[in-house]
């Protein structure tokens, strides 16, 4: 007999492989973008290649430097701006059913668990490595949730402990930081200075060369933040991509994703605790609704259409079209 249940057109771990593997090329062009701004702004500056080399270490220590202080101290100042409070399996005992459920699942410890006093439907994780991880949910959403979408969710999240997305996060945020010192400190060094000119009128040879290389090092410092910046954001939807296929992995049930995605992204509160700085972390873009730079190449989050389209492929069900695709659209 038949097997009537649809085939799926995809598997999980080929969503996941694509995502880590644009993931990995997204990084690499950032590395290139700030090998060349430091190359150009170097030599343009010193006419010397070693120069260069400095320039750019320069530029990536310093980076780091400024980055690491985020990286172990950045959990506890995001989840005070959520307001949020730190629960026990007696304060949610179905939400600490699900986490030990998947935990024990994707190998890894339990997290801590906060609750967000908030109607809205949104989560996030945060936390350097699995072992100092944490996660948080609205009571909105642990209210409107079934156990399978709530499961859908929390396995999102727990991938993105799981994937080291903080981590990855971390790396990227320090390359596109140091493209933006960079580019920051030449441009007012050539504003205040006039870029190299003493070290250009000062030798006899290559000087055409180097003045070259300056205009074009000043037209990369204008341009280069932007575009990594860009990259940084698309490298933040792939995580997103990643993270729901990894979910799936650890429920083996997509269709619990999908319906909690569709309710998140349609539900009409606002998440009066989310900002800026946060909003790259929750599941969904918690002020999309809001503001229209929130879509598209400057989204931290992938359109919801597309996110619930390749949950539905996992298991053969045709894409989403017609007033419901447009609904999503119009939403995320």
């Amino acid at each position: 007999m038949r097997d009537p249940r649809p085939t799926p057109t995809q598997t999980f771990f080929a969503q996941q492989a694509a995502n880590r593997r644009l993931s990995w090329l997204l990084m690499v062009s950032v590395v290139l973008l700030l090998a060349l701004l430091g190359s150009a702004i170097g030599f343009g500056l010193t006419g010397d290649p070693i120069g260069s080399l400095a320039v750019t270490v320069g530029a990536v220590v310093l980076g780091t430097l400024l980055a690491l202080g985020s990286y172990y101290g950045g959990d506890q100042l995001v989840l005070r701006a959520s307001r949020a409070r730190l629960v026990t399996a007696a304060d949610a005992p179905q939400l600490f059913n699900v986490v030990e459920e998947l935990t024990l699942a994707a190998g890894i410890p339990a997290p801590s668990v906060y609750l967000i006093d908030d109607t809205a439907l949104n989560a996030f994780a945060t936390g350097r490595d699995p072992a100092h991880a944490s996660i948080a949910v609205t009571t909105g959403l642990l209210h409107q949730l079934d156990r399978e979408e709530l499961s859908g969710v929390i396995a999102h999240e727990l991938s993105h402990v799981r994937n080291f997305d903080i981590r990855f996060a971390l790396l990227v945020g320090v390359l596109v930081g140091s493209i933006a010192l960079l580019a920051d400190m030449f441009l007012r060094y050539s504003f205040f200075f006039g870029g190299g000119r003493r070290s250009r009128d000062n030798r006899g040879g290559g000087g055409g060369a180097q003045a070259i290389v300056a205009v074009l090092a000043v037209v990369l410092a204008l341009l280069a933040p932007f575009v990594a910046r860009i990259v940084q954001l698309s490298i933040s939807r792939q995580r997103e991509y990643l993270a729901d296929a990894s979910g799936v992995e650890l429920t083996r049930n997509p269709v619990g994703l999908e319906r909690a995605l569709a309710k998140i992204a349609t539900d009409a509160e606002v998440l009066e605790v989310a900002n800026r700085a946060t909003n790259h972390l929750y599941i969904v873009n918690p002020v999309k609704k809001f503001e229209a730079r929130s879509r598209g190449l400057f989204s931290t989050h992938p359109p919801i259409v597309d996110r619930v389209n390749r949950l539905r492929a996992l298991r053969g069900a045709p894409p989403i079209a017609g007033d419901t695709a447009g609904a999503l659209m119009e939403l995320g």
